[in-house]
């Protein structure tokens, strides 16, 4: 079986039932961790994929094809909700040319940072989505507007680990499954982009694209280990046109089908999504379908 971007033998997920009867002792976290490091599951930054791995001991527990132990009762079960506060609260309108927002700052949001409570709730009560917590690498943004606009928030991005497959963007790169499985993770998903719904300014979203592509490599390989090679987005072609998308210079490379799990976020509703790619650097098909991608590519080239 394939989950979250590896492929698991007979033997290996033997292994893993194994382990969760012998080692039921030690609890479901502890179990993964282990896991993780008798199948060499890893990030490419070296951290265990023990989050993932906790996933597919879930899943394969509600399969019946291994037994958990009890999970403690620290708080309710399923997603978390989201706290709302006046916070979040709609702020002053802004508009006009995206000249007014300038100096633009984009902050990176971490778990522990101030910003990291308030970047959930513009989400969750502003984006059509929602929000939900991503499996896999991620990173968050907050965009402040400087100049007369005068240090104010207006607008939250995340990105994630990329959808396991695509059609139209896996023929666009052209790469075997082998190769796909072997180097999807040289691609970063924009899972959530989100203009707070009181800024109204013409080129806004286009120029924070921008900017986020050139600051997204260098945050991503110091989190991570390595640089992305290709960004991806899944646009909603019920509820948008991709205007921002295209202005910024991403390439639309087709749609998806709409059919259940077309993403590991889980999101699709039966709709088709315009695919939208923004190459970091150059030949990125080629060094894509590489045995050894360029993972810390020179962007001059």
């Amino acid at each position: 079986m394939t989950f979250a971007g590896r492929t698991f033998q007979k033997q290996e997920l033997e292994l893993m039932r194994q382990i969760s009867q012998d080692y039921a002792v030690l609890g479901i976290t502890e179990i993964a961790r282990t896991v993780c490091e008798l199948l060499d599951w890893k990030r490419p930054s070296g951290g265990l994929k023990n989050h993932e791995c906790r996933l597919l001991f879930e899943q394969l527990r509600d399969e019946g094809v291994l037994r958990l132990p009890p999970v403690r009762a620290l708080g309710p079960r399923g997603p978390r909700k989201v706290a709302l506060t006046e916070a979040s609260q709609p702020g002053c309108e802004l508009t006009g040319s995206a000249a007014v927002c300038e100096p633009l700052r984009m902050t990176l949001v971490t778990a522990a940072s101030e910003d990291s409570a308030l970047w959930r709730q513009y989400v969750e009560r502003y984006h059509y989505l929602g929000y939900r917590a991503p499996v896999g690498a991620q990173l968050r943004y907050m965009v402040h507007a400087g100049g007369a606009a005068g240090d104010t928030v207006v607008a939250c991005l995340g990105w994630t680990s990329p959808a396991w497959k695509m059609a139209a963007r896996d023929r666009w790169i052209g790469w075997s499954p082998s190769e796909r499985e072997r180097n999807l993770q040289s691609i970063v998903n924009n899972s959530r982009f989100l203009i707070l719904p009181w800024v109204r300014v013409k080129g806004l979203a286009s120029k924070i694209l921008a900017r986020c592509a050139k600051q997204l490599p260098t945050d991503w390989a110091a989190q991570y280990g390595y640089r992305p090679l290709l960004l991806e987005t899944l646009v909603d072609s019920a509820r948008f046109k991709g205007t921002c998308y295209r202005a910024a210079n991403w390439i639309h490379a087709g749609s998806t089908t709409g059919r259940g799990r077309m993403d590991r976020y889980h999101e699709a509703d039966g709709s088709p999504k315009d695919i939208y790619l923004y190459p970091l650097c150059r030949n990125v098909q080629a060094r894509l379908r590489a045995a050894h991608p360029a993972l810390r590519p020179d962007p001059a080239r």
